[in-house]
């Protein structure tokens, strides 16, 4: 497990807090509608941020990442309005797929939990 400084902390959790802001209520694409971000990963120096997004729609994860992506420039230039740090990091988007590994284990324990109750 990566060790992650005080600062880097203080610094992913106001972009997640800003870029989720952003996204919710600034960014027009209809590519991002729905897109949720749950974590955001900076790197050391800072100039670097991984952005975790999930979306409900699995089937529209390409999309979400393609409007992401083109967003992104927007994203950076409101950050930079917006917050007071030294270097906007450069925003790479992920997907999380943690929210789809929570519903296939839900799914999993709903299928155990009514085969006991059939025997």
């Amino acid at each position: 497990m990566k060790k992650v400084t005080l600062r880097q902390a203080r610094v992913g959790d106001l972009l997640r807090e800003t870029i989720a802001e952003l996204i919710m209520r600034r960014v027009k694409d209809p590519r991002i509608e729905g897109v949720t971000i749950t974590d955001v990963d900076i790197s050391m120096d800072l100039r670097d941020a991984n952005v975790y997004f999930c979306v409900y729609d699995s089937n529209r994860v390409d999309d979400a990442m393609n409007g992401l992506k083109s967003a992104e420039g927007f994203l950076r230039h409101e950050l930079k309005k917006t917050l007071r740090i030294k270097t906007i990091p450069m925003l790479n988007f992920k997907y999380d797929s943690s929210l789809d590994y929570g519903t296939h284990m839900d799914a999993v324990l709903d299928d155990l939990k009514n085969d006991e109750h059939d025997n």
